[in-house]
């Protein structure tokens, strides 16, 4: 596996990239995690948290996933690691850029998500990776989410 300075900004400019890498490790949505996500955000709007509501009502007959659900799942969503950064001290989230909700996740989906490096930064802070994320269900061309995470090596 490459490695890259943290703050060898000309180097980590390749890993910039138009085109998206694998796929990650899949996660379940069921009902049972929809609802300790309800519980522990307090958003417990029918269209996630009652199915016999929503098989009457909902246009899509089903519960759906809360969007945040979708995103707090990224980080269970692993894929292999193509490179390394090395040398820094710390590493942590500076923030996003943009963030869509772009389809629903029902429940009993499966997700997955794949990444690219959208832009790679330096300032005297340090250097700031911008990664963009799409979460898919399985099978489904379009995203359910779109996230552009920035985080900083120090």
């Amino acid at each position: 596996m490459k490695q890259y300075q943290f703050d060898d900004i000309e180097a980590l400019h390749e890993l910039v990239s138009d085109e998206f890498g694998g796929w990650s490790e899949e996660v379940t949505i069921n009902q049972q995690l929809i609802d300790l996500f309800a519980e522990l955000s307090g958003d417990n709007y029918w269209l996630h948290t009652n199915p016999e509501k929503c098989a009457q009502y909902s246009p899509f007959k089903t519960t759906i996933a809360h969007g945040f659900l979708t995103l707090v799942l990224l980080s269970k969503m692993r894929t292999e690691p193509t490179h390394e950064v090395v040398g820094f001290k710390n590493m942590i989230n500076a923030g996003s850029n943009k963030l869509r909700f772009t389809g629903v996740v029902p429940v009993g989906s499966k997700i997955h998500c794949r990444s690219r490096i959208k832009n790679v930064t330096g300032s005297p802070k340090g250097t700031t990776v911008t990664m963009e994320q799409n979460v898919h269900v399985v099978g489904e061309e379009r995203p359910a989410l779109v996230y552009e995470m920035m985080f900083m090596y120090m």
